[in-house]
């Protein structure tokens, strides 16, 4: 069956659409990532190391940091149910 006008009309819209959306998208997310590596570059790599280095190193360090922060809240909680039990038991 024959596709009507209208239906070729709205896929050629479409394609348009989705064709231009694709150009903003990869223009506005290749634009930030150049911002980004400039700034990794500019402010965060340490002497005689690249981008990708600085970068692998600094996601280590969140890595450290939130493993750390983990411990961290697992002991304050652990505290604090042996202080609830605590209480409990003194009633």
């Amino acid at each position: 069956m024959a596709k009507s006008k209208l239906v070729k009309a709205n896929e050629k819209i479409a394609e348009g659409v989705v064709g231009g959306y694709k150009k903003i998208e990869e223009g506005a997310v290749g634009g930030f990532n150049k911002i980004a590596e400039k700034f990794v570059d500019s402010f965060l790599t340490k002497e005689g190391e690249s981008v990708e280095e600085a970068r692998a190193r600094l996601a280590a360090e969140q890595k450290e940091r939130e493993a750390k922060s983990a411990a961290e809240r697992e002991e304050r909680e652990q505290k604090a149910l042996v202080e609830a039990s605590r209480k409990v038991g003194m009633k």
